[in-house]
């Protein structure tokens, strides 16, 4: 029996801040971590309190009672969780190619460091780990749960090396690792044994079983990509997801405000892709003429053939990337105007389009619309 529920990213924003659902955020990082965890508390930061889709109803001018859909973020959700030892978990989801994404990942895990240590006191630094889901594949080939982290210096002229942790207390059994751990999970990478074997004839090459590190694990990233949970699943915490996130027990708002957000995301996301897809088109037509032009005016210089050799190639390339970059900039000046008339926020529109908000404010006031 398979219990489908509510998307991962959607339950982290409000669902699972609640201290009733603590039980699967703990159950989650205690597969993770492979070791016990009991989430004690989550803290709020700058950037947490998403908020989620709504459906509101609103009097016109005329009296007319119109609907409004207002959504929350749909590509970013952060969540700082405390647990035992007042270690503390960093939750970032991310949708959409992000250029900054591995900054954004190291700046959120240095700033919850800093934020434990106050003025004047010694730097008695918890443990953080940071948790990173992305559902675009950073070029992956197979792998699907990446970690980083600093353990030790390592010595240059001879082979040393010192931990990086610190002991503090005196009737501590053991230094204390203090340095962030990192997490790089990729949901759109897992495959399932049938999956995995499916694929491996396809290459025509025998089957290798990926080695089974975090075999509970791997029944998260399966509820992550399929938002579904099996009943055979045993991983801590699980089966408590699959019944406090089941979408049949959503009342009637909640599964309206849940619809809404799935379309704001699905929307965004197809207006990304379509403007890099036309842009891409146009760059290609676009360059390909560039190129026959410089091609032939330097072909002429050097003579025919080496001019169609030198020229076409230098051509191309140039060409190429001139004609991309003014297909992008006019698809991404389409998206920024589509995205305004569609009531989103000057925020969203950044998000998926990738530019500033001084520049998307200029596009718009450039044509007429601030």
């Amino acid at each position: 029996m398979e219990r489908t529920i509510i998307s991962f990213d959607y339950a982290i924003k409000d669902i699972l801040r609640d201290k009733a659902n603590f039980d699967i955020l703990s159950g989650f990082l205690t597969e993770l971590l492979e070791k016990q965890v009991t989430v004690l508390e989550v803290l709020e930061g700058e950037t947490n309190p998403a908020t989620p889709a709504t459906i509101e109803k609103k009097a016109g001018k005329t009296g007319k009672v119109r609907t409004v859909r207002k959504t929350g973020k749909v590509s970013r959700i952060d969540l700082k969780a405390k647990f035992d030892n007042d270690e503390l978990a960093l939750f970032e989801i991310q949708y959409f190619d992000k250029v900054d994404f591995m900054g954004k990942i190291l700046f959120n895990a240095c700033k919850a460091v800093v934020e434990q240590i106050k003025l004047g006191e010694k730097y008695d630094v918890k443990k953080v780990y940071s948790i990173n889901i992305s559902y675009y594949g950073f070029d992956a080939e197979d792998e699907y749960v990446f970690t980083a982290n600093l353990t030790e210096f390592k010595g240059i002229h001879y082979d040393e090396v010192i931990p990086f942790s610190q002991k503090l207390d005196p009737k501590a059994n053991a230094p204390k690792d203090i340095h962030p751990e990192y997490f790089l999970i990729l949901p759109k990478k897992f495959e399932d044994e049938e999956e995995r074997k499916s694929r491996s004839q396809n290459r025509q090459r025998d089957f290798v079983p990926k080695k089974p590190t975090k075999s509970k694990f791997d029944e998260w990233v399966y509820v992550l990509k399929n938002s579904v949970v099996k009943s055979e699943f045993t991983a801590a915490g699980i089966q408590a997801a699959g019944e406090k996130l089941n979408v049949l027990k959503m009342t009637p708002q909640q599964k309206a405000e849940y619809e809404a957000e799935l379309i704001a995301l699905a929307a965004q996301k197809s207006e990304l892709q379509t403007a890099e897809m036309k842009g891409e088109e146009k760059g290609l037509a676009e360059g390909l003429l560039k190129g026959e032009e410089i091609g032939l005016l330097k072909g002429e210089e050097i003579g025919l053939l080496k001019g169609e050799e030198i020229g076409l190639q230098k051509g191309e390339e140039i060409g190429l990337q001139k004609g991309e970059e003014i297909g992008l900039l006019k698809e991404k000046t389409d998206a920024v105007i589509r995205g305004h008339n569609k009531g989103h926020s000057i925020d969203t529109i950044a998000e998926f389009t990738d530019l500033t908000t001084d520049q998307i404010l200029k596009i718009l006031k450039e044509n007429g619309l601030q």
